[in-house]
């Protein structure tokens, strides 16, 4: 909790045992990266093993009949043992302070987190708490945040207890349920052996500077308690990322759906593998409720029941469930296939959303028709011998109108059926679409939410076919076969002839390699170009890799200021472009990266020379 201390705010852990606080130990080492800015409201506390008097507010001291208590860096000792405090990003620094506090004797560290879900990322957490007691002996435990923080991050749980390097207790990654208690019955004795093995340690542990510590009148352990069995080690069990996906971000949809209190979900359901695999979340988010209330949990019973507005109401199928809370709409026009028409009605009866079939011409027509009457001029499509302005404002046209529709029908759909409430309208551009710039700003990307906007291509197909095996949602199988696309273009003799790929000059696999080069890797184009011509060696010259990051990078910047209106989306991916918390750059770059480039030309230059290649002056 913040705490301000001699007028300085700092984020703290209070320890209390039976109305008695013991400890308010601030946080020495302040997430401040990626989502996080905790120097914006925090600072940290920096003298080590330094304790001070903190003089607790009146309405405190009613409570507990302490006037102050211990402030600072210190740990506590009972009867039985020593426990040390860490806190979150602690865990991650390079010093943490469980090292030294390990050398000092503590035997059980504790640790409360807000350690946000990104997909692949548990076993570095898992593998970060096993080797804090592996090199230096103890007992770790781990408690982590659940659920949506009120905003794009999504806290997993993964709740821990290790020993000596190993797991013997592991929480639920993702859950409905609040509140989880996990519990070990271990010996410390275990523990003493166990470091008094380690000479290394032990010469370490002989010349530390120790702690203060705050004497505790408690035990938690009895005199009789020797034939009391211990927890045996357990295997961890990861999930797959697949898992993860269909987990994670169905109970990120949950609690942003109960906390706003809207009626359900609205999606412009395409039949296309991105907003399919939004629909296939939902479905899974429905799993999850009636598994939860089938588990007895009475809060996410009470939120299903006001939710659908019937007090009497027992979700018990997913179809059924997702019947009452998930409205997808095709939104069909000229340059739409039959195709991807029944593709989306099949996968809808599959999950059992309530399905909307509308057509859009009209209403692209009219626009266009006003823009006509203004100018007298009719702009037409690249295959009608239009230029690629014009191709371009016809396609923007009908994708602005598609989400104008959606919001009109998430708010009126219900009332049109005599029900209550209004839905939220879910985007689905996955994060590679996001970081390329491939959408049209305002378009039917714009949404309330989305819960793909942080998930690649790549992942997004691997989940299609997760859901096939295990959700048995058959209709997915063609919509995996089909080329993604946008079908905004005219058909050619009933066939879509655009497709995204040739659309973005690129493949979705190497947008996901540029987004990790770009924002994990803090590459700009001309590090980005030395990287790839090692990587892509045996299929690329280095000419064609220069072609490549020049372009990823013009699109790149040209589209950027597409990211100050992205749709909040679930962050599950760590280059994420999002510019509203995690990806703070500009959104206003010199597109033609001028003097980057110059250098990528020479270097083009000299590895041709090199091997005996005729040097061309420009590489594009």
């Amino acid at each position: 909790m913040p705490v301000l201390h001699r007028n300085v705010r700092y984020n703290c852990r209070v320890i209390f045992l039976n109305k008695k606080i013991l400890l308010i130990r601030p946080k020495i080492s302040l997430a401040n990266a990626g989502n996080y800015r905790e120097l914006r409201w925090f600072t940290p506390w920096s003298k080590a093993r330094h304790v001070e008097e903190y003089f607790l507010p009146r309405i405190i001291q009613e409570v507990t009949g302490q006037e102050t208590v211990p402030f600072g860096d210190a740990v506590l000792v009972t009867k039985d043992t020593c426990l040390g405090a860490e806190i979150c990003e602690e865990l991650w620094a390079p010093n943490s302070p469980h090292i030294e506090m390990g050398l000092d004797g503590v035997e059980i560290f504790t640790n409360s987190s807000g350690s946000h879900h990104v997909l692949r990322k548990a076993h570095a957490r898992v593998d970060l708490v096993n080797s804090a007691t592996a090199k230096n002996g103890g007992i770790y435990i781990l408690a982590n945040q659940k659920g949506c923080d009120g905003d794009r991050l999504y806290y997993d749980g993964c709740a821990m207890i290790s020993v000596n390097g190993e797991t013997v207790a592991q929480g639920s990654q993702f859950s409905l349920d609040d509140v989880e208690v996990l519990v070990a019955t271990l010996d410390l004795e275990d523990v003493r052996s166990y470091r008094a093995e380690i000479s290394s340690r032990n010469l370490a542990a002989s010349k530390v500077n120790p702690y203060p510590r705050v004497k505790v009148d408690f035990a938690l352990s009895c005199p009789d308690d020797v034939a009391v069995p211990t927890c045996m080690p357990i295997q961890w069990r990861h999930h797959s990322p697949e898992e993860e996906i269909s987990l994670g971000p169905a109970c990120w949809l949950w609690d942003y759906l109960r906390r706003s209190k809207q009626a359900g979900f609205l999606l412009p359901l395409s039949g296309g593998i991105d907003s399919s695999a939004t629909a296939c979340i939902v479905y899974s988010m429905c799993h999850q409720v009636c598994l939860a209330v089938k588990n007895g949990n009475t809060d996410v019973l009470a939120d299903a029941r006001r939710i659908v507005n019937d007090e009497t109401y027992i979700p018990e199928d997913p179809r059924e469930f997702c019947k009452r809370v998930f409205t997808t709409c095709y939104m069909a026009s000229e340059n739409s296939s039959q195709d991807t028409c029944n593709r989306a009605k099949l996968l809808a009866e599959q999950i059992g959303s309530y399905h909307i079939n509308l057509n859009i011409d009209v209403a692209v027509k009219a626009v266009v028709g006003i823009f006509s009457v203004v100018t007298g001029r009719t702009p037409r499509f690249s295959v009608h011998g239009g230029s690629s302005r014009e191709s371009l404002a016809l396609q923007n046209v009908q994708a602005r109108i598609r989400m104008v529709l959606a919001y009109l029908f998430a708010q009126l759909t219900l009332w049109a059926r005599g029900m209550p409430g209004g839905l939220l309208v879910l985007g689905s551009a996955n994060v590679d679409e996001s970081l390329r710039g491939y959408l049209t700003k305002y378009d039917c990307s714009s949404a309330d939410i989305n819960p793909i906007g942080g998930i690649s291509k790549t992942d997004l197909k691997n989940f299609i076919q997760y859901c096939i095996e295990n959700f048995q949602l058959t209709a997915l199988r063609s919509i995996m076969s089909a080329p993604p696309t946008a079908e905004l273009e005219p058909l050619v003799d009933g066939q879509v002839a655009q497709t995204d790929e040739a659309d973005m000059g690129m493949t979705y696999a190497e947008l996901s390699v540029y987004g990790k080069l770009r924002k994990i890797a803090k590459a700009g184009p001309y590090s980005m170009f030395c990287k790839l011509i090692n990587m892509w060696k045996e299929i690329c010259t280095p000419r064609e890799v220069a072609s490549k990051v020049k372009h990823f990078f013009r699109m790149y910047s040209v589209n950027r200021h597409k990211m100050t209106t992205l749709t909040p989306s679930y962050h599950a991916e760590n280059y994420s472009p999002d510019d509203n918390r995690f990806d703070l750059r500009p959104f206003l770059y010199n597109t033609s990266w001028s003097w980057q480039f110059r250098c990528i030309d020479k270097q083009v230059s000299k590895l041709e020379k090199k091997e005996g290649i005729s040097v061309v002056e420009d590489v594009d």
